[in-house]
């Protein structure tokens, strides 16, 4: 077992005992495991629990930014859990490459139809997934895909939220467990909008840019050929100050972007759901 380096509320310390006892009553469990702090949360209580029973397998794609890919590897090595990568092919499925609003059902359909296979060559391991409590009121069409697939949420099973995820995995001394959310890639590009496997590696390269500057905040979202970027509203000043303002617009236009440009509102997951709002309804 992990050790616990901090204390939780009884609440808490509750919730995350019945977490280890609902994923303990599985036996064996294949958890699809994309290495941000969710699926990072259920992978290790899985490894916890079951040790060698547990299996964690991450979809590779070009949604999936490298040093995601990396982190998720090393990540799964800390945690000591068995790791297996597996490879997709949703941009040769039309439902996901013209990008409609359930775009991500495509793609989970996709990665579980990957995972039921795994599954069965594991004496038949459930799978399990990240999805917490909050996600179940955003716009998720994937978490559709994985119920028709027969796949178990643990933590929105048993109401557990991003903020109690964040305070689960730092007690129990994840060094990521403040990680930034890192949607797939496909996020960037609003709906109907087609996506290729160049254009995610040009908004992984421009992403990876602004990270290595300092921004692990950033969404660059691709608009046509023109870059919009979004960072936190607090740091939106360093971005214009001239020297890297300058840099900044140079690389993007090697990137192959034709323009750049900064959104004044800063960063907001998920901002392109707005296009899915009726008019006149607040967002």
């Amino acid at each position: 077992m992990f050790r616990q380096l901090e204390s939780l509320t009884a609440a808490d310390q509750g919730q995350l005992d019945r977490l280890r006892q609902r994923i303990r009553q599985f036996g064996r469990v294949c958890v699809a495991y994309s290495g941000g702090v969710d699926s990072a949360l259920v992978a290790a209580i899985a490894q916890e629990q079951l040790a060698e029973a547990a299996l964690a397998v991450t979809g590779i794609s070009p949604a999936l930014a490298p040093h995601l890919r990396e982190e998720a590897r090393l990540q799964a090595q800390w945690l000591g859990i068995a790791h297996q990568e597996v490879l997709t092919a949703e941009l040769q499925d039309p439902a996901y490459a013209t990008n409609p609003t359930d775009r991500c059902y495509a793609c989970k359909r996709e990665l579980h139809r990957h995972l039921a296979e795994i599954s069965r060559a594991a004496a038949g391991a459930q799978v399990l997934d990240g999805v917490n409590h909050d996600d179940l009121g955003d716009h998720r069409p994937g978490i559709d895909a994985a119920r028709e697939a027969g796949v178990c949420s643990p933590l929105a099973e048993l109401q557990i939220d991003k903020a109690s995820v964040r305070r689960f995995s730092k007690a129990l001394g994840f060094p990521w467990w403040d990680k930034p959310a890192q949607p797939c890639l496909a996020s960037r590009f609003p709906y109907g909008e087609g996506i290729t496997a160049s254009r995610l590696s040009r908004v992984a390269q421009a992403e990876r840019w602004l990270q290595q500057r300092g921004f692990d905040q950033v969404r660059v979202r691709s608009q046509g050929e023109t870059a919009r970027i979004e960072v936190p509203a607090v740091r939106l000043a360093e971005l214009m100050q001239e020297d890297l303002r300058q840099e900044l617009v140079q690389v993007f236009l090697q990137f192959g972007f034709t323009a750049v440009s900064l959104d004044l509102e800063g960063l907001v997951s998920g901002k392109l759901n707005r296009s899915l709002q009726p008019i006149g309804t607040d967002v």
